[in-house]
């Protein structure tokens, strides 16, 4: 198991060069010895300081250590050790193994910001490592590393001129006597960066040469081939671009090469890539079945994990697109007429991106009739056993690592179904879907990417799709947001008639008159629906019409909660600091929406804070919000609503905390929150939000897409509530927004709101 598991922290062109200059004493050091056998488990059990008090150890020890950290990729551990090493570095210790390690800390820094996605901080680390290997003079082996890590770096964050000066700085590099070794690390950095760069053709000119086996002195050394990492990344890289140039049968015989490979397993990055590439050249070659089983091997490989670290990012130069697999999966499964299985992996999908999501998250409020406390701990084990897996050390059973998660997951599924959903990919069967919708309604599920659209439509009577025009889809929707903008304007029926032609009238006879349960897709997570025109009437004014997750979320939707003590518990207007946010109408709001019903409470100003929340939510039917909110499609997770700080919060109701509550409100309405018009992302601020509150317990969400004027607000509000007293709230809200309506005729004032989750 030893092969195939090395990326040394010192390569091969160190060892050789100590060797052959004369420093095999330097050998001796533990560290350098446990790093060549890639025993990085071993590394840290010997050098991992009690309390991690790093300052404390010798720098030596200390950089292998981090290193080792790094290669386990136990980011909670590297970033300090990396600290203490950077600090011992300024104070002038800087030696290990007669080598000068003055630019290691923040070159590993680097490496681990581009595995975690953070490009520009990891541009600002590789710089600061590129200034001291040049102003240090360092060797040329560390100057041919750390370009290799700026270069990544800088086509990473998009900054292809710098990238592109930076691939040219290192293929001009003298690496002639006595530099010879370092030409393999030269030119694999030269294809990392020129794939990032999609400069294929250039790739394949520094990887068109046979890679250098001519190391055995080194197994006599290391005890086993300390090449084979780099090999593998060599050998995709080669193939990759050979597969993009459109040189597909080399491609091909060169992935199924790979594939033979008896570890490729443990390389699951690269494994998924490969799987999905084949499927790709299967296609163009005609063959769509066997092209549909590599897109469900490389699905299931990338469903065994949760993380989203991109460890192979900074090795083969490529950061794959996890839905792109679903989407050419999805595509095939259409074209083939597997409607069903189509239908499933678009629910899988989804599920993969709420996973990836939530990826990060570790305490997770656990609702289950069984051990809280060992459903935790089913949790960390399924944790720290896919740490194992992602881990790049040689004496880790990977084997024995993937039983483990395989097994926890079975027991979250038992004890914990709910969480075991934000967790693993899953999805429901159709049939049991299908159980879930009452009679009456069909559930309309779409799926947008790129080029390709679909539409499938499930009720008591079967499942049917359709394939929809994809080709504007983006213009259309920015034309009815941008109509929406302006209540004066008298342009919204005609983008909202474009929509309705491409979206809703395929479908048609598909619905039979039914009301409407809708799974929104990327960009038709901020589309009004019900105020979509049929060149007659709104859909409306057709339907009854409510949101969805996801189609296997209606599992989980809470039944009527009974015996609550409260009415609503409404917030409004929480004093922020800042007297331009003040919200007088959202405050009034609070208060009138508050007298509705009977023991209802209300927080205002000072008093509108998270801990009342956490202290009275659970006691209250109604959860009302009339607060701003800070919406941030790029940081889904730290999307929040403002409340006022207090001792124990800073007022950041973020949807990363919605996971970690127990609310179990029927109803929770975001009155005053609004995503902005301009502010179109791929739905997942809207996805993390709503299935937050779900989670928390919430029956149903009632929020707005935009800021709407605040008398029309107010006028709507005390309508819907008024009239659950009467019927259930999807009938509340639908007749409170067509009574709006006669007051404010433009959609902007009555189609912001939409209810997602139950309808009772």
């Amino acid at each position: 198991m030893a092969s195939g598991k090395k990326i040394c922290f010192l390569s091969v062109a160190i060892l050789a060069a100590l060797l052959l200059n004369g420093c095999a004493a330097s050998f001796n050091s533990r560290g350098l010895n446990l790093a060549a056998e890639a025993n990085y488990t071993q590394i840290v059990k010997e050098f991992e300081p009690q309390q991690e008090k790093y300052a404390g150890l010798p720098f030596q020890d200390l950089i292998y250590l981090c290193s080792a950290y790094g290669e386990l990729k136990n980011y909670r551990k590297l970033f300090p050790c990396l600290e203490a090493a950077q600090a011992k570095v300024n104070a002038g210790d800087f030696t290990a193994d007669t080598w000068n390690h003055s630019a290691t800390p923040s070159r590993l820094k680097a490496i681990a910001l581009i595995e975690l996605g953070q490009y520009e901080e990891a541009v600002r680390a590789a710089e600061l490592a590129n200034k001291i290997v040049v102003d240090k003079q360092l060797t040329r082996f560390e100057e041919v590393k750390i370009l290799e890590v700026l270069g990544m770096a800088y086509a990473l964050a998009g900054k292809t001129d710098k990238a592109n000066a930076t691939a040219d700085q290192l293929k001009g590099l003298y690496l002639g006597y006595p530099y010879m070794l370092v030409t393999d690390d030269r030119n694999i950095a030269l294809a990392r960066i020129y794939i990032i760069l999609r400069k294929y053709s250039d790739a394949i000119h520094v990887v068109s040469y046979k890679f250098d086996d001519s190391n055995a002195f080194l197994k006599t050394i290391s005890g086993w081939d300390v090449f084979v990492n780099n090999k593998l990344s060599f050998e995709f890289m080669k193939n990759k671009s050979l597969m993009e140039v459109g040189r597909t049968s080399e491609a091909k015989q060169g992935y199924d090469a790979l594939l033979a490979y008896p570890y490729m397993r443990d390389r699951g990055e690269m494994h998924w890539i490969i799987l999905f590439d084949r499927g790709r050249i299967a296609e163009k070659e005609g063959n769509l079945k066997e092209a549909i089983g590599f897109y469900e091997k490389a699905a299931e490989v990338v469903e065994q994990q949760r993380s989203t670290i991109n460890v192979e990012a900074s090795k083969i130069g490529f950061v794959g697109d996890k839905q792109a697999v679903y989407h050419r999966l999805i595509t095939s499964l259409y074209a083939d007429k597997q409607y069903g299985k189509a239908f499933e992996y678009v629910e899988r999908s989804k599920s993969r991106a709420l996973v990836d999501l939530l990826a990060g998250k570790k305490n997770f409020a656990v609702k289950t009739t069984g051990n809280v406390e060992q459903v935790r701990d089913v949790l960390v084990a399924a944790d720290k056993s896919e740490e194992d897996i992602l881990a790049l050390d040689s004496k880790i059973d990977k084997s024995r690592s993937r039983s483990i998660v395989v097994k926890a997951r079975r027991d979250l599924q038992r004890e914990a179904p709910e969480l075991a959903s934000l967790v693993t990919v899953a999805s429901a069967p159709v049939s049991d879907i299908q159980s879930y919708i009452p009679r009456g309604e069909a559930l309309v599920e779409y799926y947008y990417n790129g080029d390709d659209m679909f539409a499938f439509v499930l009720s008591e009577r079967g499942l049917q799709s359709v394939k929809l025009q994809a080709a504007g889809l983006a213009e259309d929707v920015a034309a009815f947001r941008k109509a929406l903008e302006n209540p004066r304007s008298q342009t919204t029926l005609t983008p909202s008639g474009r929509l309705y032609s491409r979206l809703f009238k395929p479908l048609e006879g598909a619905l039979h008159g039914r009301d409407i349960i809708i799974v929104p897709h990327g960009l038709l997570h901020y589309i009004p629906m019900n105020a979509l025109h049929d060149g007659k009437q709104y859909l409306i004014d057709r339907y009854k019409i409510r949101l969805m997750p996801s189609a296997s979320a209606m599992k989980y939707l809470g039944e009527k909660k009974e015996g609550k003590r409260g009415g609503i518990l409404a917030f409004g207007n929480p004093d922020l600091g800042d007297p331009s946010h003040d919200l007088a109408f959202a405050q009034k709001e609070a208060v009138d929406v508050a007298k509705i019903w009977p023991r209802s409470k209300v927080y205002v100003r000072k008093e509108a804070t998270e801990d009342a929340l956490r202290n009275h939510g659970s006691d209250f039917n109604i959860i009302h919000f009339a607060t701003h909110g800070r919406f941030l499609p790029d940081s889904p997770l730290q999307s929040a609503l403002l409340l006022s700080p207090d001792v124990r919060s800073n007022g950041l109701l973020t949807v990363d905390k919605l996971y970690s509550m127990q609310l179990g409100a029927n109803l929770v309405t975001l009155s005053a929150c609004e995503t902005g018009l301009s502010k179109v992302a791929n739905g997942d601020d809207l996805v993390g939000l709503t299935r937050g509150f779900l989670y928390a317990g919430a029956s149903s969400i009632v929020a707005s897409l935009w800021k709407v004027d605040d008398l029309a607000t107010a006028h709507l509000m005390i309508r819907f509530y008024q009239g659950m007293q009467q019927t259930d709230k999807l009938n509340a809200l639908r007749n409170a927004q067509l009574e709006t309506r006669k007051k404010y005729p433009h959609p902007y004032y009555w189609a912001s709101f939409q209810l997602t989750g139950s309808a009772r």
